[in-house]
C-alpha cells in the first residue's frame, strides 16, 4: 500500500513537493516574472495543476503575485534563504573583506562556493559580489552558477580538491565558453597545480572575452562548503603580481573571521 502522505509520484506529498520545486526552478534571471501559463509550459505541468500550485505557493510566501496577476519568486522564500549558512556566516563575515578588496583593486570582487556533491555536476555558486562604476561587466550574479574550469573562483575551488575528486571531475565533458577556454585535461591539471603552488588561480578570457580573473581559495571552515574569493578585471589592466597577493590576503582574512566565534 502506498502512503499517500509521504510517497508517490502522483498525488502524494513527495510528488507535490517535487512539482513545487520544479515550478520554482523555471524562474531565471531573464524570466523573473511569469504567468501561470508560462509556469505550465516551462515546467511541463498541466495548466490546471500549475495554476493550483502557484496559488498555493503564493499563499505560503514561496511566490509573490504581481499587479497584473503574474508570479515571481516570493519574498518569503528569500527570507528563508537568508538563513542559509552561506548567507548568515560566509557572506556576512566576508563582506567587509570583499569591500576592502574592491577598494584596493577597483575591480569586480566575487565570493563563490562549491555547489554539488557530485564532481561530475559541481559548479561555482556565487554568494557575494561587489562591483563599481569602473568595473568591467561580467556574467556573474548573486545566486548564479558558472563552470569550475572557466572561472577564477572555480579553478581556485578545483585547486583544493583531492586527486580522487578531480579524477571523478574529469569524467565530465568540459564545455568551451570561449575560444580560450581550457578543456584539455592535462592542461587544466597543470593550471590546478600552478594554482596550488602560487596560492591563487587565474583565467584568461576563458569565460568572457576581454576578462581576466584572479582568485584564491578560502581556507576550509567547518560547516561551510569550499569557498573562494576573486577579482575580475579587463585584460588591459590585469596585474597578477598585484592582484594575486591581494586575493590571497583577503581569503585568509575571511577564514580568520569565520573562525572567530
Amino acid at each position: 500500500m502506498t502512503d499517500e502522505g509521504t510517497t508517490g509520484a502522483g498525488g502524494g506529498a513527495a510528488g507535490v513537493l517535487a512539482r513545487a520545486v520544479g515550478v520554482l526552478r523555471v524562474f531565471t534571471s531573464d524570466a523573473d516574472t511569469l504567468t501561470a501559463t508560462d509556469l505550465a509550459e516551462r515546467s511541463g505541468l498541466p495548466r490546471s495543476t500549475a495554476h493550483r500550485l502557484a496559488t498555493e505557493m503564493a499563499a505560503l510566501g514561496l511566490l509573490d503575485r504581481t499587479a497584473d496577476g503574474a508570479y515571481s519568486i516570493g519574498t518569503g522564500l528569500w527570507e528563508l534563504g537568508e538563513l542559509a549558512p552561506v548567507s548568515m556566516r560566509l557572506r556576512e563575515r566576508a563582506l567587509p573583506h570583499v569591500l576592502r578588496l574592491y577598494e584596493a583593486s577597483g575591480e569586480n570582487v566575487h565570493v563563490a562556493v562549491l555547489s554539488g556533491d557530485d564532481p561530475v555536476t559541481a559548479e561555482a555558486l556565487y554568494v557575494a559580489r561587489v562591483s563599481g562604476p569602473h568595473s568591467i561587466p561580467t556574467l556573474s550574479r548573486m545566486g548564479g552558477r558558472h563552470p569550475l574550469h572557466t572561472t577564477g573562483v572555480g579553478k581556485a575551488l578545483l585547486a583544493v580538491q583531492d586527486d580522487e575528486w578531480l579524477d571523478a571531475f574529469f569524467h565530465r565533458t568540459l564545455e568551451r565558453e570561449t575560444v580560450y577556454s581550457i578543456i584539455d585535461e592535462r592542461q587544466l591539471r597543470d593550471e590546478i597545480a600552478s594554482a596550488r603552488e602560487r596560492g591563487f588561480a587565474t583565467t584568461r578570457q576563458e569565460m568572457t572575452l576581454g576578462n581576466i580573473s584572479i582568485a584564491a581559495p578560502i581556507p576550509a571552515t567547518a560547516g561551510l562548503p569550499p569557498a573562494a574569493v576573486g577579482v575580475v578585471t579587463h585584460i588591459a589592466r590585469a596585474d597578477e603580481r598585484r592582484h594575486g597577493p591581494l586575493v590571497v590576503a583577503a581569503a585568509h582574512d575571511i577564514a580568520r573571521d569565520l573562525a572567530t566565534p
